[in-house]
């Protein structure tokens, strides 16, 4: 049974309760429910996998965490993502979205620069220096994208050919197939309702921007596995494909990333090097945490 949960949660950023402690919702952008909500419930032990992933489901959200005590002897505490439909190995958005919880909650870390959160991939780094919090971005493997997976890929999203730069896939737990097309409006022009999980695996589309505006690219991540036809903020995506960046000379010391922009988003992430010559990647945005409560299973 479930009690003390807002009406009309589903689709808007929250944060919720479980057991007397309290949780949050994060969303990498600086306005409230103009990024991508989170649901986070604290103090989850006693709950099993199966009452997880019926929760997931219930708050239709792209992902909901649940903080639990860690493992590893150096976190500072352990985390499970789920989506309406499965568990991930690890998230962007929802690592410093349940940081963001934990910390609103009193979790009191080791160290406050620099929070250690364990999922299923290990240890994250999270990054309490600068303006905004920021998780270390995980290695990742980058290899080229087999040609009948790319083939069918551009077929299903009617693309042509002579649009597309790059075709990669980068592996940095979750497995990302992306392509980096001629430019930001081309990414723009995409029809995210012609691919759908699990017929396609995430995909993820970037493109740079033109002019002087307030970002350097566009991504877009279609294809989720929380049913929406794309993810309004990835925060492990655009980790994933810094690291491709940096891998192939083409990191900066820093860029900022527009996301959700087609589906009435402000998704912000900000990307930068700990420093000029360092191989530590910083993935970072902003979060907003706009409803507690309690919660009853």
């Amino acid at each position: 049974m479930l009690r003390g949960l807002p009406a009309g949660a589903a689709g808007n950023q929250e944060t919720y309760r479980c057991k007397g402690a309290s949780s949050s919702v994060m969303s990498l952008q600086a306005w409230r429910t103009r990024g991508n909500g989170l649901a986070v419930v604290l103090d989850s032990d006693g709950l099993d996998t199966a009452q997880m992933q019926t929760f997931a489901a219930w708050t239709n959200l792209a992902e909901t965490t649940f903080i639990l005590p860690p493992d590893n002897s150096d976190a500072d505490y352990r985390v499970r993502i789920f989506t309406p439909l499965r568990e991930m190995p690890f998230a962007g958005h929802p690592t410093l979205g349940s940081c963001a919880a934990w910390l609103h909650a009193g979790g009191e870390p080791r160290n406050p620069d620099l929070i250690r959160q364990e999922c299923r991939i290990g240890l994250v780094d999270i990054d309490m220096t600068g303006n905004v919090p920021a998780f270390l971005a995980p290695q990742t493997k980058i290899t080229e994208m087999p040609g009948d997976h790319y083939d069918r890929l551009i077929e299903a999203l009617e693309l042509d050919r002579e649009n597309i730069k790059n075709a990669i896939v980068l592996d940095n737990g979750p497995v990302w197939y992306v392509l980096e097309l001629a430019d930001a409006d081309a990414v723009l022009n995409v029809d995210s309702a012609l691919v759908r999980w699990p017929s396609f695996g995430p995909i993820g589309l970037i493109g740079k921007s033109g002019g002087s505006g307030e970002h350097d690219y566009e991504v877009r991540m279609l294809a989720p596995s929380s049913g929406m036809t794309e993810d309004p903020v990835t925060g492990s995506l655009n980790a994933a494909i810094a690291r491709w960046f940096s891998a192939s000379g083409r990191l900066g010391e820093a860029i900022t990333v527009a996301q959700g922009t087609l589906i009435g988003r402000e998704g912000r992430i900000h990307i930068w090097r700990e420093s000029a010559d360092s191989e530590r990647i910083l993935i970072g945005g902003e979060t907003q945490i706009i409803i507690e409560g309690s919660l009853s299973l």
